[in-house]
């Protein structure tokens, strides 16, 4: 068990860090197509619940899959596919739906969708490599 809350973990941390980045440093090319409807602060518990969900979905789906299978890439392309369809799920949802969404924002989420579930999942596999040697 323990094995599993270190995976879910490390795949959640590391997920999070680099979602960080993008998300301190993306506001030039959300904020001129997206101001008018961005809330002005985030809503924390709407978030904690998508990042908690999120995670799980990669370490039940890509992790423990690849991490079962031992192979590092393995963990990587699942987490990619399963990043690009997600962002593209909402991306293209927007894009049909909402009249202020950008073809620049689809492409660029999905983009990093696509880099930073792969990244997460590439991590989360080392973490469940070292937690399945240490606690079995």
């Amino acid at each position: 068990m323990l094995k599993y809350i270190f995976t879910y973990l490390g795949t959640g941390m590391t997920f999070a860090a680099i979602d960080l980045i993008w998300l301190t440093h993306s506001g030039a090319l959300y904020r001129p197509t997206l101001d008018p409807v961005l809330a002005d602060q985030v809503n924390y518990p709407a978030a904690i619940a998508f990042y908690a969900l999120y995670i799980l979905g990669l370490v039940v789906m890509a992790v423990v899959p690849a991490g079962k299978a031992g192979t590092w890439r393995l963990a990587a392309s699942k987490g990619a596919m399963l990043g690009a369809f997600a962002y593209a799920t909402y991306d293209l949802t927007n894009q049909a739906t909402l009249k202020v969404w950008a073809t620049a924002i689809t492409l660029a989420d999905i983009s990093w969708g696509t880099f930073v579930t792969g990244a997460g999942c590439s991590l989360g596999y080392v973490v469940w490599r070292w937690s399945a040697k240490r606690f079995g």
